[in-house]
């Protein structure tokens, strides 16, 4: 062989190489399988795709096809299982994933057990989670469920054992536990109730010029509220002993702390 032909082969390769792009999806086996639209290169000559690779394994099927399906049943996958699929393919054509959705977990979790004690701890197991999702810890209060604290599910199929340290109200407490999935729908568990050791929280005053404050047995204490103006909307929102309301307009408000909803007026 010529050092010529050598020095072509060489710079061909690196070229090719060159000119080589990837594009990668990553979630969670869910038993379905993803599909493909795969454009002809920009030359014309060929498909786009050069390979696919279902964690770190080449896909042992054909790709050179306008459309075509990665079969991830053949990669011995149990749903839940972590997945990362990357495209190899040529730069100047751009893939793309039809159906990426059909790796987002889906909210699977059976309740196996829930409890909370007068300290707002919340403890809860769960079985046959099938990805990795938030849960979050519901708290009934002011007439609505409020989220009250939210911890990454562990998303495997067996026990996973959970604990959350949520801010209880005084007096009976009711939480649940609840999980958004990519659907956006909300998937709650049962009630658990508890009494909580918080003495009942006061505000003061009745009509209010600059500050709103929270006093419990004649002591100021932090608690959470919310301040909303006539119409409904929200102004404010936190965790604390007192309000500043000296930018408030004088009018009427409501405003949420402890267990109680109030009406007050500004001036």
């Amino acid at each position: 062989m010529t050092f010529r032909l050598v020095l072509y082969l060489i710079c061909s390769a690196t070229f090719a190489y060159s000119q080589s792009a990837n594009l990668s999806i990553d979630g969670y086996y869910q038993g379905l399988n993803l599909y493909v639209s795969n454009p002809y290169q920009s030359d014309g000559f060929g498909f786009c795709v050069s390979k696919v690779l279902v964690n770190g394994d080449v896909l042992p099927a054909t790709i050179q096809t306008e459309h075509f399906q990665i079969d991830l049943s053949l990669f011995g996958l149990t749903k839940g299982d972590e997945l990362f699929v990357e495209l190899e393919h040529y730069e100047g054509c751009t893939p793309r994933f039809l159906n990426p959705e059909v790796l987002l977990p889906n909210s699977t979790f059976v309740l196996v057990s829930l409890a909370a004690n007068s300290a707002g701890t919340i403890t809860w197991s769960t079985k046959n989670e099938a990805g990795r999702l938030p849960f979050h810890v519901e708290q009934f209060k002011w007439g609505k469920w409020v989220d009250a604290g939210e911890i990454q599910g562990n998303g495997t199929v067996g026990i996973n054992q959970y604990r959350l340290d949520i801010t209880p109200h005084s007096g009976y407490n009711k939480v649940r536990i609840v999980q958004i999935d990519n659907t956006q729908k909300k998937r709650t568990s049962t009630e658990v109730g508890f009494n909580s050791l918080i003495s009942k929280v006061i505000k003061t005053p009745a009509k209010v010029k600059d500050f709103i404050y929270f006093s419990s047995n004649s002591k100021s204490v932090r608690t959470k509220y919310e301040l909303h103006d006539a119409f409904g909307n929200l102004i404010k929102r936190g965790f604390d002993n007192q309000i500043d309301c000296k930018q408030l307009l004088n009018g009427i408000y409501f405003i949420n702390f402890d267990n109680s909803s109030e009406k007050f007026i500004k001036y």
